[in-house]
């Protein structure tokens, strides 16, 4: 054991008794929270737009302060893009996060100094959590690798903005930093195919003991270091790797595959950061759901999310939520966050103590890649393309295909009915990816990192989505068939219209 890992021995020990305490103690630490939060932020342009004086429980909070998704939020992070300071939290924003919006196109996130332990500390505390309970103590002997977004950073309003993963880079512990890769260097490369092959320069000759990533990207990764070096599995070149970190995409369609390419069933522990927070990690390798971060800086709402449409919904405190029921997460948080809709659904798989599982969104979207792509994105995108193209479509819908048959890269595929079909398809499909493209900045990334190709679209035969619906009973009425979904049950039910 190296002099690392005997040092960090009883500070991995300490995190996980206080992993423990803490996460017994969830109820009375979200009541403290949102007093502080509210005492804090009283003085800011939005604590008094919405009375935080008269703000003494939740009750009153929740009757202060609306449900809000980012467009509602946005005059005042207008304000602050403007320059203001002390609109949503004291001060100004360390650092806005970059990421894909709605109606909007992108989404610009304030991070301050007072929330940046939620991120840093948590990714850091859930690792050393499960190293405590698995005598992973001797990672941190040897390298570690993140496979992110790049460092650079641009500026709006004087405050650095770049994607979170970018942002983190910047703050990650001097004692991770020293073990880190890839290089800022390499980091900073754009390209993806040519960032990979500088990452494996960097990487296949070292003692890789940790690796975190959202697994499409891992997988290419392995891929291409057993191609590189010549070897038939990952830890024979990486002999003393102890774990795969990953979070924001389902790991399971990737699980058979990337535990082929390491060579055995390595232990991974998912995380749940966002732009907005920290929310979740695994607190246990073994057990089911992510821990829910509840003394970081975040307190957390939850509504049935059959009533999220509603003008009053149910705003539940943690100490009334149900097992197994889908609710809606909002967050409330020292970045300035109130009542805010992060957009995903949630249930509680436990409540001693309190473990949560993604169980989908509140809108239809397609993330398999990590992209994020939401409806208002698909529909925007074929009206573009058919009023440029001079085409009519009657109906359509957009599915992940993560293992395509013939081992080719993944896609988004496209199933569309024409009432007047395009003359021609290949351009229409090019125009329709551009357009996607331009709206969603991580399909965007996708596609020139070559995680995807470009979109596939299968030209349908009349009456296919018609037939369809009758088939399940669901024609006419208030039934619609989804413009988008994350996996593919419609696609495969669907592939015996197909011209």
């Amino acid at each position: 054991m190296g002099y690392k890992s005997t040092i960090s021995k009883p500070y991995c020990n300490w995190i996980a008794r206080d992993t423990a305490k803490w996460s017994a103690n969830a109820i009375k630490d979200q009541e403290k929270i949102m007093k502080r939060l509210v005492k804090k932020a009283r003085n800011t342009t939005f604590g008094i737009d919405h009375n935080f004086d008269a703000i003494k429980d939740h009750q009153s909070f929740a009757s202060l302060i609306p449900l809000r998704d980012y467009e509602e939020l946005k005059p005042y992070i207008d304000q602050i893009l403007a320059g203001g300071k002390d609109v949503l939290w004291p001060g100004k924003p360390k650092y806005l996060a970059k990421t894909s919006g709605t109606t909007s196109g992108v989404k610009y996130i304030p991070i301050t100094k007072d929330s940046i332990p939620n991120h840093m500390r948590t990714a850091t505390s859930a690792f050393l959590n499960v190293a405590s309970q698995s005598g992973m103590e001797d990672v941190l002997d040897g390298r570690v690798i993140f496979l992110s977004g790049s460092p650079e950073m641009e500026t709006k309003a004087n405050i650095s903005t770049g994607r979170l993963s970018g942002i983190v880079n910047h703050e990650i512990p001097a004692w991770i930093a020293a073990n880190k890769l890839p290089s800022y260097e390499a980091n900073c490369i754009e390209e993806w195919e040519e960032k990979l092959d500088a990452i494996i320069q960097e990487t296949k000759d070292e003692d890789m003991r940790l690796i975190g990533g959202i697994p499409p990207w891992v997988q290419m990764y392995f891929e291409k270091l057993i191609e590189v070096t010549g070897k038939d599995t990952i830890m024979e070149i990486f002999p003393n790797l102890k774990i795969f970190v990953y979070g924001g995409v389902n790991y399971e369609p990737y699980r058979d595959t990337i535990e082929k390419l390491i060579g055995k069933n390595l232990p991974s522990l998912e995380t749940y950061p966002a732009s907005e927070g920290f929310i979740a990690f695994q607190d246990r390798l073994k057990s089911e759901g992510l821990l829910l971060n509840t003394r970081s800086g975040i307190f957390f709402e939850f509504v049935p999310v059959d009533e999220i449409k509603n003008e009053h919904p149910t705003r539940l405190g943690l100490k009334d939520v149900e097992l197994y029921k889908d609710y809606a997460i909002i967050i409330n948080n020292n970045a300035g966050l109130w009542g805010y809709i992060i957009g995903d659904s949630i249930q509680f798989v436990s409540l001693d103590p309190y473990r949560i599982i993604v169980s989908g969104r509140i809108k239809h979207f397609i993330s398999a890649f990590g992209e994020h792509v939401i409806g208002k994105e698909i529909e925007d995108s074929m009206l573009a393309t058919c009023a440029k193209h001079n085409v009519h479509v009657i109906e359509y819908t957009v599915s992940p295909q993560v293992n395509p048959k013939d081992s080719s890269t993944p896609y988004h595929e496209w199933f569309v009915e024409f009432d007047k079909a395009p003359k021609d398809i290949e351009a229409f499909c090019t125009e329709l990816d551009n357009q996607l493209s331009q709206k969603n900045i991580y399909y965007q990334d996708l596609i020139e990192g070559k995680v995807l190709r470009p979109l596939v679209l299968r030209e349908m035969k009349k009456d296919s989505f018609r037939n369809y619906m009758k088939s399940l009973g669901k024609l006419g009425g208030q039934n619609k068939v989804p413009r988008l979904s994350n996996d593919r049950k419609i696609a495969d039910a669907i592939e015996i219209y197909i011209k």
